[in-house]
């Protein structure tokens, strides 16, 4: 319904720049409101389109750092919990982590926020524990998580940005709707009345030069419309 409603502006107001006001169905006032309108209709459609493309492309690679730094947060709790198996850390290193002195188990890296939360668990408490003096965990080491959780993190907060910019678009584009439909009802509901005096086969000629076209559903005897305010038509884009 998008396009079809800035297809109906963009007709109306190609209709009302080639016609003189006296050969054009509705009225001036009306052509003034469509031109004053589309600039901004038009801004905001492809606005939307932007935001939403820019964040689709950015998706991709968006997914593949998270998938990154789930992997190097689990290794590294791995590697924690197999020297604690092997003797080589005590159990309660656990607890430097944010992790259960005797749960072995990985925590749930399911969600973004769960990356975010156990990614500076590990690096706040693996740069406390060699502040301490202890060996540092190799293989990976914190610097090499770090790394890669920092480049989720980047990517976090621009895909959040990107988020907020398509939801800002989509926000003024639902605003806009209401007044665009309305436009178009109007421009119709002018068209209709400049013709509505002639003969049924040529009203409806003139009016399909204006995008609007009568279609009827079968076993009905009167036609349906797709707007609320109009309950005998309905209209279609050319």
């Amino acid at each position: 319904m998008i396009v079809s409603t800035l297809k109906a502006l963009v007709h109306a107001k190609e209709k009302g720049k080639k016609l003189t006001p006296m050969d054009l169905a509705f009225t001036q006032g009306t052509f003034q409101r469509v031109r004053s309108f589309l600039p901004k209709w038009e801004k905001a459609i492809a606005e939307h389109k932007a935001t939403y493309d820019i964040q689709i492309k950015n998706n991709k690679e968006y997914l593949k750092k998270l998938k990154k730094a789930k992997l190097y947060i689990s290794h590294f709790i791995q590697v924690v919990n197999m020297a604690i198996l092997r003797g080589e850390l005590q159990a309660s290193v656990r607890t430097g982590y944010g992790l259960g002195i005797a749960d072995s188990r990985l925590p749930s890296l399911n969600t973004e926020s769960d990356v975010i939360e156990w990614g500076k668990n590990l690096i706040d408490g693996e740069t406390a524990r060699k502040m301490s003096g202890n060996s540092p965990i190799t293989n990976p080491t914190i610097a090499v998580v770090k790394v890669h959780y920092d480049n989720f993190m980047e990517a976090f907060k621009f895909q959040k940005m990107l988020q907020k910019n398509h939801t800002r678009a989509l926000t003024n584009l639902a605003e806009l709707r209401n007044e665009a439909d309305e436009l178009v009802l109007s421009v119709w509901n002018e068209v209709e009345d400049t013709y509505k005096e002639l003969p049924e086969d040529l009203k409806r000629e003139k009016a399909q030069e204006y995008g609007l076209v009568y279609v009827y559903r079968k076993n009905e005897i009167g036609p349906i419309s797709l707007f609320k305010n109009s309950e005998s038509r309905i209209f279609n884009i050319l």
